[in-house]
């Protein structure tokens, strides 16, 4: 049996950078409790190894009663504004690719831009950036949504449209909906696309479709909360007859593996090595 192994699999940049900084944290914190501010990375095995490394996780920044982390998917503006009234010190590690959005979405805000936000409403990522977007901001999570994003900014009379990405939105998604604006806003509104997808998802997506096109069998490794993930999973899906999802290598069912010549493996941005080597490990 063949196994191919994504070469972009696991842990990206920023989720690298979050995880390690968490643990650094840890070390120097030499007892004391550490607060991180929702999920650090939407994995439960990262998560529960934090958790026994002293770390609690809150949903509430009134819940901290010291040093907290900000994950890698960022937060609201209005956090900061707390912490810094509260004099609480926090560390953070929000992914600099959201930064970057953050800024763009400020930036334009502020000279009088309409925002489209391509990607999920209820993805803790884009709940940080909404609040960077100021108020005349519409949110877009399929083809289905263009429409009525369309009318909103007819209703307003603005005439400069932004549009941005979630950093793990699906390209090919992006694309149709990106045709799809292009195509139906008024033709004296000023548009300003900025493809904020990060080179990683992309990277992982295209490699994630090269790899299920070439194998019988299609595994991704990843979070059942994980974006990312589901992405990865609905590529798999879309070009290999037999495709499944897994967190961890247990869960997979070797009887059904053994049947096919050429097995595929991918793992999503918040996925540790450690589950990758298993899952392969395990096929071998």
């Amino acid at each position: 049996m063949e196994v191919i192994l994504g070469k972009s699999a696991g842990f990206c940049y920023g989720v690298k950078r979050a995880v390690e900084g968490a643990k650094d944290e840890l070390k120097k914190a030499k007892g004391k409790t550490r607060y991180c501010l929702g999920e650090i990375v939407h994995n439960k095995q990262v998560i529960k190894d934090l958790q026994e490394k002293g770390l609690v996780f809150i949903e509430d920044i009134k819940e901290a009663k010291g040093e907290t982390i900000i994950r890698a998917h960022g937060i609201k503006k209005e956090i900061y504004k707390l912490a810094k009234k509260a004099k609480m010190e926090l560390k953070d590690f929000t992914c600099p690719n959201v930064l970057r959005i953050h800024k763009i979405a400020e930036e334009h805000a502020k000279r009088g831009y309409y925002i489209y936000l391509i990607g999920s409403k209820n993805h803790p990522e884009n709940i940080g950036t909404l609040s960077f977007c100021g108020d005349d901001v519409t949110v877009i999570e399929t083809e289905e949504d263009v429409p009525s994003a369309i009318e909103k900014l007819r209703k307003s009379a603005i005439k400069k449209l932004l549009v941005i990405l979630q950093t793990t939105y699906s390209v090919e998604r992006f694309k149709k909906i990106e045709k799809l604006i292009k195509e139906n806003i008024p033709e004296n509104v000023k548009l300003v696309i900025k493809n904020t997808i990060c080179h990683a998802t992309e990277l992982r997506q295209k490699e994630t479709e090269e790899i299920a096109k070439k194998v019988d069998y299609m595994i991704i490794i990843g979070g059942a909360n994980s974006s990312n993930t589901k992405k990865l999973y609905e590529i798999g899906k879309a070009n290999c007859k037999s495709c499944v999802c897994v967190e961890t290598a247990d869960e997979l069912d070797l009887s059904t593996i053994n049947k096919y010549e050429k097995v595929g493996v991918m793992a999503g941005a918040s996925t540790p090595q450690e589950l990758i080597e298993e899952v392969v490990n395990l096929i071998k």
